[in-house]
């Protein structure tokens, strides 16, 4: 029984660090895509049309970078693409590098 606790409490508590599976959380950060990240390889254009074009291909999806992170986006491409190369607050479930966005927004940052 002490083990069956203590093997409870661990688990718990790495949920609790980690956010639990399925909880809604915020992210803030770019909007860009998987291929290009922070560094666009259309460098004479816009961040948000490089972007647009990475996607646009299919060589790369929507992505969110949150500092030196990168998220794959999930979801509405339409309104995902309204912020290409803006700063967003995504409302979501992320799970692994994958966020399922619920809503985006310009960013007030």
């Amino acid at each position: 029984m002490r083990m069956k606790l203590m093997a409870v409490v661990l688990l718990a508590g790495v949920a609790g660090a980690f956010g639990a599976p399925g909880a809604q959380q915020t992210f803030n950060g770019v909007v860009t895509d998987t291929m290009c990240g922070k560094q666009h390889m259309m460098a004479d254009e816009p961040p948000a049309q490089c972007t647009r074009e990475c996607v646009k291909s299919g060589k790369a999806d929507y992505a969110l970078m949150v500092g030196d992170k990168m998220y794959k986006l999930k979801g509405d491409k339409a309104a995902i693409d309204k912020l290409a190369g803006e700063k967003a607050t995504v409302k979501g479930t992320a799970q692994g590098d994958t966020i399922t966005v619920s809503s985006i927004v310009a960013s007030k940052k």
